[in-house]
């Protein structure tokens, strides 16, 4: 004879089910509400770089870039809308972060290093792109997979509001370990430059410690030699 299921374990079972269900609509719908990624290259000494990136009406685009590696690690920022518009100049700048709010078009970013003749750089820049989908109701079919009295008593708001936070901080987190990357990336360049100028300038030090003292050496050996010729 079988035993019945306790009702709490069909209820668990029914919420993971249902919880599955709403991240499988979740997707399927597109309710992906913001895009981030992130790029590192290598500019040359005396050029420049632009990239390009499409964006809609009332999106929102945010941009960061930090300078890992280089002589003064500086470089020049310009950021274009799609008219032509310069919406950021920026001179000589290690770091920056900006926010606009977008057109339609592409909009282009350009890292200048033209004013340096011998050292390139090493560049890192993020971009997040909020809103760039427009938002869909929520579908009604979900109701049919419902079942049960336990399940009735559930509202579908809390639980989307409760994936959506859980995505938004996983999504913040995975932009904050990004960035404490690039930073630990050019903290790292930074140190083993210094590291490097002080052992060269160490050993500087010692070959001109090493030449002075064998120079003294030299000349008190002189002061006590007797040149005269001694008669017999």
């Amino acid at each position: 004879m079988d035993r019945p299921v306790p009702p709490l374990i069909l209820s668990s079972v029914a919420l993971s089910v249902l919880c599955l269900l709403l991240l499988w609509l979740r997707e399927a719908r597109g309710f992906t509400q913001s895009v981030d990624g992130d790029f590192t290259f290598t500019l040359p000494a005396g050029q420049k770089e632009c990239f390009y990136q499409t964006m809609r009406k009332d999106a929102s685009l945010e941009i960061e870039y930090q300078v890992l590696d280089g002589a003064s690690l500086d470089v020049d920022f310009i950021l274009t809308s799609p008219d032509g518009t310069v919406v950021v100049d920026e001179q000589r700048k290690s770091d920056g972060v900006h926010t606009v709010d977008t057109e339609e078009g592409d909009y282009m970013f350009c890292f200048d290093n033209s004013f340096s003749t011998v050292s390139e750089k090493v560049i890192f820049f993020e971009l997040i792109l909020d809103n760039m989908y427009e938002s869909e109701k929520e579908p009604e079919d979900w109701k049919q997979y419902v079942m049960g009295t336990d399940l009735l008593d559930m509202k579908l708001e809390d639980i989307l509001t409760a994936i959506n936070n859980v995505k938004a901080r996983l999504s913040k987190s995975i932009q904050i370990q990004t960035l404490l990357r690039a930073f630990e990336a050019r903290d790292r360049n930074l140190q083993e430059s210094n590291f490097d100028r002080v052992n060269f300038w160490s050993a500087v030090n010692l070959t001109i410690m090493v030449t002075v003292s064998v120079i003294q050496v030299f000349l008190l050996k002189s002061l006590f030699d007797d040149r005269k010729r001694s008669r017999t």
